[in-house]
């Protein structure tokens, strides 16, 4: 079956870290690139963090540069999401999703998302 499974959602405080991971499972890693993206409520779905599979290229968006991190592990076929300096306004469900090479290290809009994870819920208190 192909998936990928988000873990490592959770409430924190303002100011605190968390560390989102993604597991890959039914497909070749490395054929897709891998990709945060986040859906606050009322809010349409946005990409936060890309890595591109074949040069580790990454794009953050503006509103985390300095504060997150995206990695990954191959031998893992995990990809993380560090997440730093937590604020109220970065709450929302967190997915993960895989989609064509041919974007590199952009983030897609949401229908170009070829594989799709259920989502973590992050929740940073003020």
């Amino acid at each position: 079956e192909v998936q990928l499974v988000e873990s490592g959602g959770g409430l924190v405080q303002t100011g605190g870290s968390l560390r989102l991971s993604c597991l890959a499972s039914g497909f070749t890693f490395d054929d897709y690139a891998i990709g945060w993206f986040r859906q606050a409520p009322g809010k349409e779905r946005e990409g936060v963090s890309c890595i591109n599979s074949y040069d580790d290229r990454t794009y953050y968006a503006d509103f985390v540069k300095g504060r997150f991190t995206i990695s990954k592990n191959n031998a893992k076929n995990t990809v993380y999401l560090q997440m730093n300096s937590l604020k109220p306004e970065d709450t929302a469900v967190y997915y993960c999703a895989a989609y064509d090479l041919g974007w590199g290290h952009n983030c897609p809009r949401d229908r170009y998302l070829q594989i799709r994870g259920q989502g973590a819920l992050v929740t940073v208190s003020s």
